[in-house]
């Protein structure tokens, strides 16, 4: 399982906008991932004044990726080739990296972005 960048956000506040299901899905996985993508998504939200968080993003990335036990999948060469190579059904780079490393890894994704369904992947929402 691995969350996309709002699921991340929705986690660590506790917001309802993350399903049931999708809660109970991530308290059942054996490992839930998250995107160094997200973190780099997330830092470039603060920088423009789009997200506010308590703590510099790197300290909160790391605090919530520790606090919920998620394991931080880097962006490796196969993840950003393939990210490359996806059709333009979804065109946030960001994403992209998601799905790609679903895909790689055979991962279900929780997201409430209908624009991943194209891409053949898993969702949780």
């Amino acid at each position: 399982m691995i969350l996309d960048t709002c699921a991340l956000l929705w986690l660590a506040s506790g917001d309802k906008s993350l399903s049931r299901s999708a809660l109970k899905g991530i308290n059942a996985a054996a490992v839930v991932y998250v995107s160094a993508i997200s973190g780099f998504e997330i830092a470039i939200k603060v920088a423009s004044g789009k997200l506010q968080l308590p703590h510099p993003p790197q300290e909160w990335f790391a605090k919530v990726a520790a606090h919920h036990g998620l394991a931080v999948l880097p962006l490796a060469l196969d993840v950003c080739m393939t990210a490359a190579q996806l059709p333009p059904h979804h065109n946030d780079p960001c994403d992209r990296f998601i799905i790609a490393a679903a895909r790689l890894h055979g991962l279900t994704v929780v997201t409430r972005d209908e624009q991943f369904r194209p891409y053949g992947v898993a969702l949780i929402g």
